[in-house]
Parts: C-alpha cells; sequence; structure tokens
C-alpha cells in the first residue's frame, strides 16, 4: 500500500534538497522580524537586498505610531467576521473609495491578501465560457487564478505580442464567451514590465478586458506611483488594475481597481474574499496613512530610484549581468543558472554583511538562477559601496566567468 505521506519523506517537490536537509540558510533563512535596510542575520547586522520595502515604509516611525494606536483601539481581533456578514466598516468602505480615487477607476475592493485577493479577482470575472490567455512568466498567484477559474486558457510568450495576437486570433474564430489578458505590470522577478501600449491595442482590436498585477509597480511606477499604466500612459486602457499591498505599502493586503459593475461583482462573486474574515482595522487605518505619504511624498520615490540606479550600474560596471530594464528591481544573473556556484555566491555575499537570496525554479523557469535586489528609499550610499564591493571581492575569489551569464535572461520566455 502507498502511504500519501511517503513523497514527504523524499527530495522531491519544490525546493526538495533544501527541505530534506533542514536547510534554513539558502531557503527559509531565520531573519529578526523589523524589517529595514539593515536586518540581523544570524547575528550579523547586514545590508538587506531581500526585501520589497521599496519606499521606506516599513522604517517610517510616522506609521508605526498610528499601528500602535489601532493596535491599542482595536486590538487584533477588529472587524470580526467576513465583509458579507459582521465585517463591513465605514471605515473599510472610505479606504476603497480611497483607493479608487487615486487610481482613477469608479471603485475598489479590498483584499485581505494580494495573492487571494488576484486569485479571487480573475476567478470570479470569468467562467467556464470564457478565455483567459496569460504571460508565461505572470505570478503563480495569476497562473492559480486562471486554474480556479475553470476557464478555458492559453499562454503567450514572454512580452511577445505575436505570440499574444495569434492567441487572440484563434479564440475569436469560434469565441462564444469573454477573454481576458492577464499579465503583471512590472515582473517582479526580472525587472522588466509588460508592453502595456501594445496589450491595449491588442486587447481593443480584439475586444479583450486586461487584467493587470502590478504588484511591484503600485506605488512605485509613474509620476505620482499609479503604477506601470501611468508610466505608460495607459492606465485607463486597463480594466481591473491589481496592486499589492506587501511591496511599497509595506503592509499585507491587496485592492482591485475596475469600473463600478465590476467591482460589486468581484464583492460578491470573489470567494477568497466572501469566505475570510475582514481586513483588520490596523491595517485600514495605516493603509490609509500610507496612501497619503505615496499620493503627496514624491520625495521617497526619488531615493528609491536615484539608489536602483546607483547598484545597477555599480553591479554592471563590475561585469554582473542584470538586464537592462525600466523598473527599479535589479536581478543579478547566475553564470549558466549554475546552483551551487550560486550558492556559494549568495555565502560569500553573506560573509560579507550583505544579504541577498536566490531565485530558483519554481519561483523562475527551470534553468535559471538570479539574485533578485530590492532597492529601497532607506539604503545608503554606504550600503551601496559595502555591497558592491563584496560583489566584487566574490567574483574575484571565485573567478566568475560572468559572460556565461547571458545566455539565462532569454531562457523561459519561449512556449
Amino acid at each position: 500500500m502507498i502511504d500519501i505521506f511517503d513523497k514527504c519523506r523524499t527530495e522531491g517537490g519544490y525546493f526538495g534538497p533544501f527541505r530534506a536537509r533542514g536547510d534554513h540558510y539558502f531557503s527559509r533563512p531565520v531573519l529578526d522580524p523589523t524589517p529595514g535596510h539593515q536586518m540581523t542575520f544570524q547575528g550579523q547586522k547586514v545590508v538587506q537586498w531581500s526585501i520589497n520595502n521599496y519606499l521606506g515604509l516599513a522604517e517610517n516611525e510616522e506609521i508605526k505610531a498610528l499601528a500602535v494606536e489601532a493596535a491599542k483601539r482595536y486590538g487584533a481581533s477588529a472587524p470580526m467576521g467576513a465583509r458579507m456578514m459582521t465585517g463591513n466598516t465605514e471605515a473599510h468602505i472610505a479606504l476603497e473609495k480611497k483607493f479608487a480615487e487615486f487610481l482613477k477607476k469608479e471603485d475598489a475592493v479590498l483584499f485581505n491578501y494580494g495573492y487571494l485577493g488576484v486569485i479571487g479577482t480573475i476567478a470570479s470575472i470569468v467562467d467556464a465560457s470564457d478565455t483567459i490567455i496569460v504571460d508565461k512568466l505572470s505570478h503563480a498567484s495569476m497562473l492559480d487564478g486562471v486554474f480556479v477559474s475553470q476557464a478555458k486558457f492559453r499562454v503567450y510568450r514572454h512580452n511577445d505580442m505575436n505570440s499574444l495576437e495569434d492567441h487572440l486570433k484563434h479564440i475569436n474564430k469560434t469565441r462564444k464567451g469573454g477573454v481576458l489578458i492577464v499579465t503583471e505590470g512590472v515582473f517582479g522577478m526580472r525587472g522588466d514590465i509588460a508592453n502595456l501600449p501594445e496589450i491595449c491595442v491588442l486587447k481593443e482590436k480584439y475586444e479583450a478586458r486586461l487584467f493587470i498585477d502590478d504588484a511591484h509597480g503600485f506605488g512605485i511606477m509613474g509620476e505620482t506611483g499609479r503604477g506601470s499604466g501611468e508610466y505608460f500612459g495607459v492606465h485607463d486602457k486597463i480594466d481591473i488594475y491589481f496592486g499589492t499591498f506587501a511591496k511599497a505599502f509595506a503592509a499585507i493586503g491587496g485592492v482591485a481597481a475596475t469600473n463600478k459593475a465590476a467591482a460589486e461583482w468581484i464583492r460578491y462573486n470573489a470567494r477568497t474574499q466572501v469566505f475570510a474574515k475582514s481586513l483588520p482595522m490596523i491595517y485600514v487605518e495605516v493603509l490609509s496613512k500610507t496612501l497619503d505619504i505615496i499620493a503627496n511624498d514624491h520625495e521617497r520615490r526619488k531615493r528609491m530610484w536615484a539608489n536602483a540606479a546607483k547598484i545597477q550600474s555599480g553591479l554592471a560596471e563590475l561585469g554582473f549581468e542584470i538586464g537592462q530594464v525600466p523598473s527599479p528591481l535589479c536581478a543579478v544573473y547566475v553564470p549558466a543558472g549554475d546552483l551551487n556556484l550560486g550558492m556559494a555566491i549568495i555565502k560569500g555575499i553573506r560573509d560579507q554583511g550583505v544579504f541577498i537570496t536566490g531565485v530558483m525554479y519554481p519561483v523562475v523557469p527551470k534553468g535559471i538562477l538570479l539574485f533578485r535586489m530590492v532597492p529601497t528609499a532607506s539604503h545608503t550610499d554606504e550600503d551601496i559601496a559595502r555591497t558592491i564591493a563584496a560583489f566584487k571581492n566574490v567574483r574575484d575569489a571565485l573567478k566568475l566567468n560572468l559572460g556565461a551569464a547571458k545566455s539565462a535572461m532569454s531562457q523561459g520566455d519561449e512556449e
């Protein structure tokens, strides 16, 4: 007889070898819980490049004080229940309106977690008669939303408009339901951006709708931080804009902004929200203040962009392959996607007081290994100089063949 737990004693599954040996250095590393540009790892203060604290708001004393006051007022439980039952408040409704106004949409729907919000939004808005076309490198939450929806789906080559149009043409030949194009705004691992101008042209040409999850663009991209659509000047053409709060907003949750009818439909049909406890009052109050800061304090964004330029140019000058990306993310590719080499680089960098993490399958396609580094408004010139020096020392000590990293960038884009 086969026991369903048999697999749990093997090296199978995601990150199997790391799990099997009880690793807590390369996977699930233990850090102190206070986020910032410096954190404690294994008793040592390290420069931190692996948290999505883009605007440094996790370290903002005003926001932390507001969270303390909210905790005193409400505790950790308020409100109790799902919003359909007993968890709806005037504060939740006001925050949705505030996000809708910021994102220049008719309405917005709050979710407790970005991941579940993406799944719930996609799965609620399509059904078995509809078709989803999704970018191959879209985040796992979007792919899970596709599977949960039970809609027909197709996958187009990463940011390949010819591939997208081929699918649209094919679908329209025998089309009976609606079509939803699904993509990230800023792709969270590589830092490149969806070709939204051309996607918008195609979605109108073939009468489709467009959903983007802009987790790494929300609060970051565009003149006022409204995201990748604003960056390209096509924000008004995005049918459903999804932004998560776990990145620039330094909180948890997410928001889907769209027209009034679609928002109401999502509210009543997104199972990940209908059957979930309401977003806690602590976050509702904090997010309202955070949105005010993001909407009005443009200097933070400027500092973040300046720091991104410094770390990206510094690593590129050393010969590391980081790609040409218009976002602040800095993806450093490991030569030939070599896992053992990647682990040696990580250890060498961390030993010098700089914390980076490696990203591998299933987060990115097989054969690719990279270090995803997140510049923030809080990083200092000293942090950046120390990091560049650490990479230089490791490059020289390991005699890295950095030219071998170039081929990794194009892997995984094809169908």
